[in-house]
C-alpha cells in the first residue's frame, strides 16, 4: 500500500511538470507608462554633458528653463529659522495653514477674486497640482486638450489618468490656441483642457477674449479647467497676464496651478500650490497623502517668506531678463533664414527654423554637436513645435552672447 501510494503520487508529480502552462513574464510594465516620454530638456542636458567630456570644450547651455538667480536672501533666511526651530517633521497632506492662507491671499491679489486657505493645496512643486488634479478628475476614455507646442508633463498625466490626449495647436505667434480647430476638437467626451500661459515653450500670454470664449465653452460642455500660471509673474509688456480662474462663473470649474521655482528661484526647494473648489480639495489630499505623503515644512516656511517679503529681487530679475529677451530677438530676427516672435512672458524664445529644410531634432543636434550650443528642439513640445527650436535665456548672458554667435555661424553651413 505505500508502494502504491507513493507511485502515485510520484505520477502526479510528473504530470504537472509535463503539463503544458503558459508563460507569464513577470518583468513587463504597466500599459499606462508605455508611451511616457522623459522630458527633452533632461535629454538634452545630459547630450550637453557628454559632449563636453569627449571634446574638453564648454557647451553654451541655452536649454534648461532655470533661473541662474540665487534664491534671494530673506527666503533662504526664513527657511535656515524654520529647520532650527524645529519645523523638519511631517506637515498636513495639503499643507501647513500659514502658506495656505499666505498662498489664498496672493491669489486674492493676483487674480481678483476672493479665495480661501481651504480651497489651496500645496505640494512639492507644482507638478503635482497638475498631475494629481487631473487623476482626480479624469477617468479612462475622457478627452483632455491642451497646447500643442506645450509643457510635455500635459500629455504624461493624460496618457497615466487612461485619457485620451488631444493636442491642440497654437497660433503661429505662440500666444493661444487656433480657436477655429480647438472648437472643432471639442466633444462630448471633453473633460479637460489645460491652459498655459504665459507659456512654455513661446512664452505667449493668451488674450483676454479667446480666455472668455474657452470660459462660454467649458460652461456650455461642462468640463474643468487646469490654468497652469507658473510664469504669472514673469511679464515684461502687461502688468498683469489674464486669467481664466478670474472670469465670472469659472472659479467653480477651474484649477489655478503655480508655484516658487521661476518668480522665486526655489526650482530646488520644490514648493508649489493649486486653488480649486474645496470638493475637489479633499480628493487631491487623499492623493497627495498616498503619492508623497507631504511637503517638507521648512520649504513651507520659505514661502511664506517669497510671498509675503520684499520683491525688490523679483523686480530686478524681470528688468534683467527683460535686456536678455531684447538681446535675443535682435540677435535670433538678424539670422537669414530665421524667425522669432517676441515673447510677452517666461524666459522663452521660441524661433523658426523651417526654412533650413531639416527636422528640428536634426538641426538642435547639429548645433550642439557641431556647434556647442544646446537648445531643444521644437517637437520635444509636440508634433506641432516642428520647425522650431526653443531657447532659454534663463541662462547667464555670457552664454546667451556666445550661444547667438554659435548658432549663426552654424545655421551659416546649411
Amino acid at each position: 500500500m505505500e508502494t502504491m501510494g507513493f507511485c502515485h503520487g510520484l505520477n502526479v508529480l510528473i504530470r504537472r511538470i509535463a503539463r503544458p502552462r503558459s508563460v507569464r513574464c513577470y518583468s513587463t510594465t504597466a500599459d499606462r507608462v508605455a508611451e511616457l516620454e522623459s522630458e527633452g530638456a533632461y535629454a538634452v542636458m545630459a547630450a550637453a554633458s557628454k559632449v563636453e567630456q569627449e571634446t574638453g570644450k564648454k557647451v553654451a547651455r541655452l536649454e534648461i528653463g532655470q533661473p541662474t538667480f540665487p534664491t534671494p536672501q530673506h527666503i533662504v533666511q526664513a527657511g535656515v529659522r524654520a529647520i532650527e526651530s524645529g519645523q523638519t517633521k511631517y506637515s498636513s497632506p495639503s499643507g501647513v495653514q500659514s502658506l495656505k492662507e499666505a498662498v489664498a491671499e496672493h491669489t486674492t491679489k493676483t487674480r481678483g477674486i476672493k479665495t480661501l486657505p481651504e480651497e489651496v493645496v500645496i505640494g512639492p512643486g507644482a507638478k503635482p497640482g497638475l498631475f494629481l488634479t487631473t487623476l482626480a478628475l479624469v477617468n479612462a476614455g475622457d478627452e483632455v486638450m491642451y497646447p500643442d507646442p506645450g509643457f510635455p508633463t500635459y500629455k504624461a498625466m493624460t496618457l497615466t489618468a487612461g485619457a485620451i490626449p488631444v493636442p491642440v495647436p497654437l497660433t503661429r505667434d505662440g500666444r493661444t490656441f487656433e480657436m477655429a480647430t480647438f472648437e472643432k476638437l471639442i466633444s462630448p467626451k471633453t473633460k479637460l483642457v489645460v491652459l498655459n500661459s504665459p507659456g512654455n515653450p513661446t512664452g505667449g500670454v493668451m488674450p483676454q477674449n479667446d480666455l472668455e470664449r474657452i470660459a462660454e465653452l467649458a460652461k456650455e460642455y461642462d468640463f474643468w479647467v487646469i490654468t497652469d500660471e507658473i510664469y504669472s509673474r514673469l511679464l515684461y509688456d502687461i502688468p498683469c497676464a489674464p486669467s481664466i480662474y478670474s472670469i465670472p462663473g469659472m472659479k467653480e470649474r477651474t484649477i489655478l496651478v503655480d508655484g516658487f521655482s521661476k518668480t522665486y528661484c526655489m526650482t530646488g526647494w520644490r514648493l508649489g500650490w493649486a486653488v480649486m473648489p474645496q470638493q475637489l480639495t479633499n480628493k487631491v489630499e487623499l492623493l497627495l497623502t498616498h503619492s508623497v505623503g507631504c511637503t517638507a515644512t521648512f520649504t513651507q516656511g520659505a514661502g511664506v517668506a517669497a510671498l509675503t517679503g520684499p520683491e525688490d529681487d523679483l523686480l530686478e530679475m524681470i528688468e534683467d531678463y527683460r535686456s536678455r529677451r531684447e538681446l535675443v530677438v535682435q540677435g535670433l530676427n538678424s539670422i537669414p533664414g530665421v524667425t522669432c516672435p517676441v515673447p510677452a512672458g517666461a524666459f522663452y524664445a521660441f524661433f523658426d527654423v523651417s526654412s533650413f529644410g531639416l527636422t528640428s531634432r536634426e538641426i538642435s543636434r547639429k548645433l550642439l554637436r557641431e556647434g556647442l550650443v544646446a537648445v531643444l528642439p521644437g517637437t520635444d513640445f509636440g508634433a506641432n513645435g516642428e520647425g522650431f527650436l526653443r531657447l532659454s535665456y534663463a541662462s547667464p548672458r555670457d552664454q546667451i552672447e556666445q550661444g547667438l554667435e554659435r548658432i549663426l555661424s552654424t545655421l551659416k553651413t546649411l
